[in-house]
């Protein structure tokens, strides 16, 4: 369990805000308790008319809760004159407005899985304030028949033994009694927590468009912090699968696509199907060669169509450019509407903490995030682990000058006598980063100094790792549970190039205020922070080639929703059509 490091003055008023919410709670039912005696118990004599009027609106009120809040469970007392408690109408009232959340997420969840295996799956609605953007009937209805195929060919299935003993044989051909629609893709985990969940994601939507199973590679925690996304079938792939060295495949390994375009091997023009390889590796790291990214192509996707198994590695959120894919471009415009949402669709699909994440981020969010009138995420990288007095300038510079923060006033200047009032508004600041010295620093700059309008800031960060760790069960799943967080947020502002911040942006349909890489640590930029496109990943790593004219070229200028990020200025994203 993470070390919730907080200033203890934070923890004491927390605690105070939940000791009121428990009197207060207390109050509610001890006079809903007192009033009805007064509801079932005889007349004695006549009221006047005031009473009778208060009490007709109480039976009338109560009389709507027994009618709109089903089921109720009576519990009535055996030895005292205590009256019936409702529970059903208690646990209703407890959850706040929960039964008007969209707990499906417009259809994009299928209902029926059972909630005690995964909290996160159908609660996840309840701690966002603003509803997710509506995915197209079209893809919702393409997920439940991506879902059948995963049941169909999957893991455990005659189909899949089928396709295993084929790969583990060698044979291109089928030729045995699996079904010959069932094809499949490996997706290899690696790097960073937020690298692996946009690599699964991109996967996940390259084995839709070309109808595969989706296999994600166990390793590296993938097998332990998410939930199962799939209804009554795993995405993981077996231990028992036939390519035992695949997580070492490289840009150097035979079977790569781009090598066995290079050799000769297999030609996009002439290749038939008795020709083909069992498999191919899809090299789509960062260091990928010209070769690896004609995989964008598609006369090469007319070849790949045709390879039972596929095997990708990238660390990358490619699917930038498989819309710049013409075969798979009409398609893609049906599944996503408005382009800008395609992670914030997938990602809230797919990966749901599991139990132990999920009591991590909702404990936290209770006791340090709920209360506040606003909520800013700030997610702090510096790729070279420094304690930077120009990156924490930067962060202060962007919150005021964007308005997302307030400014302080200087030393020795008192605020306004302005009385407190208790519905003062309030600003708590998630700030999550591996070092504990920019949330020392934003923490005291706000307990020290008042704010100019008075406002109340209280600055928090769950835990603080001094260095990213791989693999390591703990590290990643602080990690997945402050993505998480940073997603419930009310506004978010990323470091660039940052995939931790990606993700969690995606994840919260936020459009972050991205602060500039500095390329000179001395200074500052200027300015310090851009509001970004859209919601939506950069690829880092894009082609530079039109497929369509067989030469290179600019491709942020090929269609109109493929423009060129604001943090990384070669690479790739997605944004809404009429930007």
């Amino acid at each position: 369990m993470p070390q919730l490091d907080a200033e203890t003055g934070s923890v004491g008023a927390a605690a105070s805000l939940r000791e009121q919410r428990q009197r207060s709670a207390a109050g509610y039912w001890q006079h809903a308790e007192e009033a009805a005696p007064a509801f079932m118990a005889p007349r004695l004599k006549r009221p006047d008319r005031r009473y009778s009027q208060w009490r007709c609106v109480v039976n009338a009120v109560l009389l709507a809760v027994i009618v709109t809040v089903p089921p109720m469970v009576f519990l009535f007392p055996a030895r005292t004159s205590t009256p019936p408690v409702w529970i059903g109408a208690a646990k209703a009232l407890r959850l706040g407005s929960a039964t008007g959340h969209d707990r499906l997420l417009g259809g994009l969840l299928a209902d029926g899985i059972d909630e005690r295996s995964c909290h996160s799956r159908y609660q996840s609605a309840m701690y966002r304030r603003k509803a997710g953007r509506q995915p197209s009937p079209y893809l919702v209805s393409k997920l439940r028949r991506h879902e059948a195929l995963q049941r169909r060919c999957g893991p455990g299935t005659a189909a899949y033994n089928d396709a295993a003993e084929q790969l583990r044989s060698g044979n291109s051909r089928d030729g045995g009694t699996g079904s010959p629609d069932c094809k499949y893709l490996v997706s290899i985990s690696y790097r960073g927590v937020g690298n692996r969940i946009l690599a699964a994601a991109a996967a996940f939507l390259y084995a839709v468009l070309t109808d595969r199973v989706v296999l994600i590679d166990p390793s590296n925690e993938m097998g332990v912090l998410f939930c199962e996304p799939f209804p009554g079938t795993t995405w993981l792939l077996p231990p028992d699968f036939p390519l035992t060295s695949y997580t070492n495949f490289s840009i150097d390994t035979p079977e790569s696509y781009g090598n066995m375009l290079k050799k000769k091997v297999i030609s996009a023009a002439s290749t038939t199907t008795q020709q083909l390889p069992a498999f191919a590796y899809l090299h789509l790291d960062n260091h990928l060669t010209d070769e690896d990214k004609m995989f964008f192509c598609d006369e090469d996707q007319r070849v790949l169509r045709d390879i039972r198994w596929l095997v990708m590695r990238t660390d990358s959120y490619i699917v930038p450019g498989l819309f710049l894919t013409t075969g798979f471009q009409q398609e893609l415009d049906m599944l996503f509407p408005e382009p800008d949402t395609v992670f914030h669709h997938l990602g809230r699909y797919l990966f749901h903490p599991n139990n132990h994440v999920w009591g991590l981020v909702t404990r936290y969010h209770d006791a340090y995030l709920a209360a506040a009138h606003q909520r800013v995420g700030i997610q702090i990288r510096v790729f070279d682990g420094s304690e930077s007095p120009e990156v924490l300038e930067q962060i202060t510079t962007c919150t005021q000058r964007e308005s997302l923060l307030p400014e302080v006033l200087a030393a020795g200047i008192e605020p306004s006598a302005v009385p407190p009032t208790p519905a003062g508004k309030s600003t708590a600041v998630l700030v999550t980063s591996l070092k504990a010295w920019y949330y020392d620093k934003i923490k005291s700059m706000y307990w020290e100094h008042a704010t100019a309008d008075g406002e109340a800031v209280g600055v928090h960060q769950p835990s603080h790792e001094e260095y990213q760790q791989f693999g390591t069960k703990s590290h990643d799943a602080k990690a997945w549970a402050e993505i998480y967080l940073l997603s419930l947020t009310d506004a978010v502002v990323t470091s660039g190039w940052s995939t931790f911040g990606y993700v969690a942006q995606g994840l919260g349909g936020l459009t972050p205020w991205v602060m500039y890489r500095p390329e000179n640590a001395s200074m500052v930029p200027d300015p310090p922070c851009v509001r970004d496109l859209s919601m939506e990943p950069c690829f880092h790593s894009p082609p530079f080639y039109d497929c369509r004219i067989k030469q290179g070229a600019d491709t942020g200028k090929i269609v109109p929703h493929v423009q060129h990020c604001k943090d990384v200025s070669w690479g790739l994203k997605l944004v809404p059509r009429s930007a």
